[in-house]
């Protein structure tokens, strides 16, 4: 008897050292995001599409799902949700089309996958693993990337599946301005890009980033969300993270990486990484934007340099916890 309870004690205590629960957070996006912009009713529907995508996230890893599982079944949810600027909600080009960006990364032999300028493949998040598991390359765009997703037998929509009343009110309203700057953009749209990172029970990392861009762009551009290093990162040896705000600051510090880099290799804390890069650095160049990251231990940061980030997160065992404003 006591030789079968020190057995069961030791497979115990195996078990813990080689396993560890998981943790999810989301993001849905930065802004000029405070109370005041938003009904009651506003912000109950946002927080309800936030905890929806956890719990996604969450049915996968309570099944032993991978952390790419579960990033990108919560980034499927937002981009099927009109709230956001990602799949079905993106925002307009100044031609009135919706180009959208997606990367995913697994911290585990960091393979990592990206698709930007899609305009008819339901989820991006979808088009960017299937770049990362099944062909050689990193990033494909534009009709190349289109005509690759349709080859992997994902769903294809017609453009006009993406376009909403509310991205039309936001292009139309830009249109009007005689002198739009990247700011009026942003504040136009209080959707957002949205973004998953997740650890899950192998204490594997993976990180992902969805998004329709600004609010007006031309000539093809493209930002930080599709940019390994640059909206998107994960390693196992340091943190995963997704990033929102203004793309060309994000790509020319190259941020997602910065955080691990500052982690592996300057032995910051996940805490002291991100309040330097958003509040410091980025700050200093008057920077906007946001991340959410998680440590290979589990830590969770949800930070921003601006009024608000559409957030949350969720830990085994426990409910999700969502926010919107900066209280």
């Amino acid at each position: 008897m006591i030789k079968k309870t020190l057995q069961a004690l030791l497979l115990c205590l195996s078990f813990s050292a080689f396993s560890q629960s998981y943790v999810v957070a989301v993001h849905g996006g930065a802004g000029f995001i405070n109370e005041e912009r938003f009904t009651q009713e506003e912000q109950d529907a946002y927080k309800a599409k936030l905890s929806e995508a956890l719990l996604a996230a969450k049915v996968v890893l309570d099944s032993g799902g991978s952390a790419v599982d579960a990033v990108e079944q919560a980034i499927i949810i937002l981009e099927n949700s009109p709230l956001f600027n990602a799949g079905k909600g993106a925002v307009m080009t100044y031609d009135e089309n919706c180009e959208m960006d997606a990367s995913i990364m697994s911290g585990s032999g960091l393979n990592a996958g990206a698709v930007a300028g899609v305009t008819r493949v339901k989820n991006p998040i979808s088009g960017a693993r299937k770049v990362m598991e099944n062909s050689k390359h990193v990033m494909l765009s534009g009709d190349g990337a289109n005509d690759f997703c349709k080859t992997q037998k994902l769903e294809m929509v017609a453009p006009k599946y993406f376009e909403t009343a509310k991205s039309q009110k936001s292009i139309d309203r830009y249109k009007k301005k005689t002198s739009a700057t990247w700011g009026s953009q942003w504040e136009d749209s209080k959707m957002g890009t949205v973004g998953c990172v997740a650890l899950d029970r192998d204490g594997n990392l993976a990180a992902g980033t969805s998004t329709g861009g600004m609010t007006g762009k031309r000539y093809g551009r493209i930002g930080d969300s599709p940019i390994i290093g640059a909206g998107t990162y994960a390693n196992n040896r340091s943190c995963a993270v997704s990033c929102t705000g203004h793309g060309e600051f994000f790509i020319r510090h190259g941020v997602a990486f910065d955080m691990h880099a500052r982690m592996l290799y300057g032995l910051q804390s996940l805490e002291h990484a991100t309040y330097q890069i958003l509040h410091e650095r980025l700050a200093a160049v008057k920077a906007l934007g946001g991340l959410i990251a998680i440590d290979k231990s589990g830590n969770v940061v949800m930070d921003f340099n601006t009024q608000g980030m559409f957030r949350g997160y969720v830990r085994e065992m426990e409910e999700p916890r969502v926010f919107l404003f900066a209280k």
